[in-house]
């Protein structure tokens, strides 16, 4: 199926539901009433027929194979590499080389939990095992589990794991209540914010072995929590076997620090875009909200070509990611259009950006959030 047919595939007809206001600010409220916006709970109906009439829910699964075999040979490559470089210091350009591969498995192993590569659970749940526990250290029932509560209130403040206060903030209430260290981040948390992303790779790894060993009830059965640990413990054996058979322990150090830090960076790089400086809901305001509004409300685009949708593992198109999670990779762009089409009917705004763009608002919105520790000050 061509991207010409299905662009030009007539629109969903509009809603009756109200239209959301221009942006900014909280999510749920028109602006000039005093009411939630509410949702008809049919505006997404339309969209979503002429999406599985198109075929754009199907499965990919011969474009996954590819890409993952692809992503494999390029792993052993780099590996062979490092064993042929002797553990001379000629082995560190290996490291970013393999940051960028190691990023592909995560953007497989995201695809495989949202049963994107296949319909067979078991089969998406290997993948998913193979890419997050063996290959990146990071426990897929603790990623599914955030992960899926994100999706299912994005943005929201006291649903969102993603927004909870940590490191970083993202409401000036959560700003407020900080003090001493943490209370010097949130005050430089914008330009700090590429810096810190050099850590999300180790941070992912620290948060999966707690969420495998800690005390939790993530898991259904002792058995997923024994096999997730096993390949936790696996991937710390054959990670630690190839840096020190490769090259002294010394290059093995720096090596696994330029291999996280670049890895972490461009994982934030391709997360950054998505919804920080969107609209944030809370319980109020996210009432009455259906599923499209939330999610594209709460959304943004990236725009780019082929290289921006490798680079960025398909995220860049968050909206219809966020409207369709099961939805294939490459079916993404091409169900855009249609979405595009659909909120523009609706007077519903559809949020694109250029790359640079995405990140200066992510960053001034973060630089707001701020402001009231360093007025303080």
């Amino acid at each position: 199926m061509s991207q010409a047919t299905v662009a030009a595939t007539p629109p969903p007809p509009p809603d009756p539901a109200r239209p959301a206001p221009p942006g900014g600010g909280r999510a749920g409220t028109d602006p000039g009433s005093d009411g939630p916006r509410r949702s008809t709970g049919s505006d997404f109906a339309p969209l979503l027929r002429v999406v599985r009439e198109q075929g754009l829910l199907e499965h990919r699964t011969g474009w996954y194979v590819r890409g993952i075999a692809v992503n494999l040979l390029g792993i052993a490559a780099v590996i062979t590499g490092m064993a042929l470089t002797g553990g001379s210091w000629w082995v560190l350009p290996l490291a970013p080389a393999l940051s960028l591969l190691c990023a592909r498995a995560a953007f497989v192993a995201h695809d495989a939990g949202h049963s994107q590569i296949t319909a067979d659970r078991g089969t998406g749940r290997l993948i998913q095992l193979l890419h997050a526990n063996v290959l990146l250290g990071v426990s897929q029932e603790w990623w599914n589990d955030k992960h899926n509560r994100h999706h299912a209130n994005p943005n929201h403040i006291d649903k969102d794991p993603d927004v909870a206060a940590d490191v970083l903030v993202f409401t000036q209430e959560q700003a407020v209540e900080r003090g001493g260290f943490r209370g010097w981040l949130t005050r430089r948390q914008a330009w700090l914010f590429f810096p810190l992303t050099t850590l999300e790779a180790i941070a992912l790894k620290i948060s999966g072995f707690r969420g495998v060993f800690g005390r939790n009830r993530l898991f259904r059965s002792a058995r997923a929590r024994w096999v997730e640990g096993a390949l936790l413990l696996l991937h710390v054996a054959l990670y630690l076997t190839l840096l020190l058979t490769t090259m002294p322990v010394g290059r093995a150090v720096v090596f696994a620090l330029v291999h996280q830090m670049v890895l972490g960076l461009h994982l934030g790089m391709a997360f950054a875009p998505n919804h920080k400086g969107m609209e944030m809901v809370d319980e109020e305001s996210g009432r009455g909200l259906g599923h499209l509004r939330r999610q594209v409300l709460t959304s943004r685009n990236v725009r780019g070509g082929a290289v921006t949708d490798w680079l960025l593992g398909g995220l860049n198109y968050q909206i219809e990611h966020h409207l369709f999670p099961s939805m294939p990779r490459p079916h993404l762009r091409l169900a855009q259009p249609l979405v595009r089409a659909h909120c523009r009917a609706l007077s519903l705004p559809y949020t694109e950006t250029g790359l640079i763009e995405s990140y200066r608002r992510a960053l001034s919105h973060m630089h707001e959030v701020g402001e009231p520790l360093r007025t303080d000050g």
